[in-house]
């Protein structure tokens, strides 16, 4: 009886300790859950995750590619000093072919992965199809280059930067560059309809007609991706142009120039940076020969442009790199040089150290003007010689 009572007792206290430690476990869980909630709001658990959507596949991959390879380089260099402010950069792709429905499926992918900063996009119309995500979710994004001018001057995306020129400076160029340094008369301004290669024919359009002397002969679109673009070329020989300002990628520029040569058409080409690429010259062989492209300006005596060309060569057995790489290296700098300046990944904080913070880079000692543009970068004009791609002196 004694020993049943015993048991009794025993079985009691056992049962209210047991009660005790499940009350104890329900009065921390909302503690847990703060904590929970906190490394959420942490940048990606205490790393920054560094987002760089682009072309990484497709025709245009020779644009977006060199960008992935920046961005993985320049966080390798922080990474080894350290990281920035203690946090390792981990660099996240998303591949968008330069295509605006693939862009936005990139940018809520990379909020959804909890990004800190964009590297990205490449092409302007996949650019401004991700923007409004971004601007939503309070995230900053670089482009190294989108140089469709809205994207600045609208004052539409207060996150976005770019560490490239814009296309009305670059229309400008290539369309004084015709006129006063060809001597063209009549020109034909082609483009791809697209946000990039549009907007720079119409600037280039605008340009050829505020000026005295020479005209616009013909304004026309073509379609991207087609094979044969034989009907857009016999409108410029009916035309009568001297010479065509071409606005767009190189895709349907080598279509074009090379049947421009087959038709016997010896008049200048004009493009632009979508078109100033090894890409563009390895498809267009010898029709290539003597094509001009603007392009950003020649940085090949900014001691920085070794460091970052060498990184290259040394994880690419000696390669050289593709497009907009020094753009990108240097938009990667320039982000986590901000984050590192403020302090913080605060969006506001980065924000004002991107416009406040000159930082030195491939391209330059630059910050950024309050609609987002780089402050001292701006474009040259180059010409295939023998193979490359050649800068144009005055």
């Amino acid at each position: 009886m004694k020993r049943s009572l015993l048991f009794l007792l025993f079985v009691l206290a056992l049962a209210i300790g047991l009660m005790g430690c499940n009350q104890e476990k329900k009065e921390e869980s909302p503690a847990k859950k703060e904590s929970s909630e906190k490394a959420a709001e942490a940048p990606s658990g205490g790393k920054i995750l560094m987002g760089v959507p682009g072309a990484h596949s497709g025709d245009l991959a020779s644009y977006g590619l060199p960008t992935v390879e920046a961005a993985k380089l320049v966080a390798k260099a922080y990474n080894e000093k350290g990281g920035v402010n203690g946090m390792e950069v981990v660099v996240s792709t998303q591949d968008d072919q330069c295509k605006p429905e693939f862009a936005t499926n990139a940018a809520f992918k990379l909020v959804s992965d909890k990004a800190t900063v964009i590297l990205g996009h490449i092409c302007s119309g996949a650019t401004k199809a991700a923007l409004p995500i971004y601007k939503e979710a309070n995230l900053v994004c670089l482009s190294p280059s989108a140089t469709n001018p809205p994207l600045t001057q609208s004052g539409d995306y207060p996150n976005f930067f770019r560490t490239i020129a814009s296309d009305d400076a670059q229309a400008a160029l290539a369309a004084e560059f015709a006129m006063k340094q060809l001597g063209l008369k009549k020109i034909a301004v082609i483009h791809d309809k697209g946000d990039y290669g549009k907007g720079f024919a119409e600037f280039a359009k605008k340009f050829v007609e505020e000026a005295e002397g020479s005209e616009v002969v013909l304004f026309e679109g073509v379609t991207p991706g087609a094979v044969d673009y034989s009907a857009v070329v016999q409108k410029i020989k009916g035309s009568g142009a001297d010479g065509v300002i071409f606005g767009g990628y190189h895709p349907e520029a080598s279509k074009i120039i090379m049947q421009i040569r087959k038709k016997k058409m010896d008049i200048p080409f004009i493009s632009d940076d979508g078109v100033k690429a090894q890409t563009f010259i390895d498809i267009s062989g010898p029709a290539a020969e003597g094509v001009y492209a603007t392009g950003p300006r020649d940085i090949t005596a900014n001691p920085l442009y070794s460091v970052a060309l060498n990184a290259y060569k040394d994880a690419h057995n000696g390669e050289e790199p593709g497009a907009f790489y020094y753009e990108a290296y240097s938009g990667a700098i320039a982000l986590l040089n901000a984050i590192e300046k403020s302090g913080s990944t605060d969006y506001d904080k980065v924000v004002e150290a991107l416009r406040t913070e000159l930082v030195d880079t491939p391209v330059g000692k630059i910050k950024f003007d309050a609609k987002g543009d780089a402050i001292g970068v701006g474009f040259s004009v180059y010409q295939v010689k023998d193979g490359q791609y050649v800068e144009v002196k005055k």
